[in-house]
C-alpha cells in the first residue's frame, strides 16, 4: 500500500515494533476501503477512514514526541548513571585507601601492643628493683640509726673526756700559773685562782693579783687547743663581763695544750696572755 511522504517520515521516527503495528493498521484500513461497494458507503467509509487516519496520525505524532522525551530522559539517566559510576569509583578508591590505612593502623597498634608488653616487663623489673632498694634503704636507715646512737654515745664519752681533760688542765693551771706569771710577767697572785660566774658568764680562771704595785684581776679561759680566733673573742667577752665589777686592770689569759702561731700573734696584739702547758 502506498503511503504519503509525511506518513513515511513519521513512521521512520517510531520504534520498529510500534512501526509494524501502525503499518498493519493502515493496511487494514486501506483493505476495508477497497472492499466498499457503494459511493455513499465509500464516502462515509472515506470520511471515517480520514478521521481514523488523522487520529492515527495524531497518535503517531504523540508517540514520536513521547519517544523523543523518552530518549531525552534515557540520556539524562545515562548521564546520571555515568556520574554515579564516577562517584562510585571515587568512593571505591577512598574505601580502598581507608582499608590500606586501616591495615597500617592495625600494624602500628600491634607494634605498640608489643612495645607495651616489653615496657610492662621492664617496669616489672624496675618495680622489683625499687622494692629491693626500699628494703635496702630501710636496712641502711636502721644501721644509720644504730650508728647515730653509737656516735652520740661516743660524742658524749668524748665530750666527757674533753671536759675531764679541760678540768684537769684548769686544775693544773691553778697550781702552775702563779709561779709562771710571777716569773714571766711580774704578776703576783694575791688571791688564788677559782672558777666563778660573773654577770651570767662562767669564768674558768679568776684571780686577784698585783702588777707593778697595782691591783689587777686575772680573767681566763682554758682550751685544749687554741686554733681558732673565735676563742680569743670568747675570752674578751668574759673580760667585758668582769671589767665593770672589779677595780683596776683586767688581764685576759688563755691556758692551752697547744696554740697555732697565727692565733698566738693575734692574741698578743689584743693583749691576751697565752700559756701553753708545756711552758710551765
Amino acid at each position: 500500500m502506498p503511503f504519503s511522504t509525511n506518513v513515511i517520515k513519521l513512521l521512520e521516527e517510531i520504534e520498529p515494533s510500534l512501526r509494524k503495528v501502525l503499518i498493519a493498521i493502515l493496511e487494514e484500513i486501506e483493505r476495508q476501503r477497497e472492499e466498499s461497494i457503494t459511493r455513499r458507503e465509500f464516502l462515509e467509509f472515506a470520511r471515517q477512514t480520514e478521521e481514523n487516519f488523522q487520529k492515527v496520525w495524531q497518535t503517531i505524532k504523540e508517540l514520536a514526541e513521547a519517544q523523543k522525551k523518552t530518549e531525552a530522559r534515557v540520556e539524562e539517566l545515562a548521564e546520571a548513571q555515568r556520574k554515579s559510576e564516577e562517584r562510585l569509583t571515587r568512593v571505591e578508591k577512598a574505601v580502598e585507601e581507608l582499608a590500606e590505612a586501616q591495615k597500617r593502623t592495625e600494624a602500628r597498634v600491634e607494634e605498640l601492643a608489643e612495645a607495651q608488653k616489653k615496657a610492662e616487663g621492664r617496669l616489672t623489673r624496675v618495680e622489683k628493683a625499687v622494692e629491693e632498694l626500699a628494703e635496702a634503704q630501710k636496712r641502711t636507715e636502721e644501721e644509720i640509726r644504730k650508728l647515730s646512737i653509737g656516735l652520740r654515745m661516743t660524742r658524749e664519752q668524748v665530750g666527757g673526756l674533753s671536759r675531764s681533760v679541760a678540768y684537769a688542765l684548769e686544775n693544773e693551771a691553778y697550781v702552775k700559773l702563779p709561779g709562771y706569771l710571777k716569773e714571766h710577767y711580774g704578776i703576783e697572785i694575791t688571791e688564788r685562782f677559782i672558777r666563778t660566774e660573773i654577770n651570767d658568764r662562767e669564768i674558768n680562771l679568776f684571780a686577784r693579783a698585783r702588777k707593778n704595785g697595782e691591783e689587777v684581776t686575772i680573767v681566763g679561759e682554758s682550751v685544749l687547743k687554741l686554733d681558732d680566733r673565735e676563742k680569743l673573742k670568747a675570752v674578751m667577752e668574759k673580760v667585758e663581763a668582769v671589767v665593770d665589777e672589779v677595780e683596776g686592770e683586767v688581764i685576759p689569759i688563755i691556758v692551752t695544750h697547744f696554740a697555732k702561731k697565727k692565733v698566738l700573734e693575734a692574741a698578743k696584739k689584743r693583749g691576751i696572755i697565752v700559756v701553753q702547758s708545756f711552758q710551765w
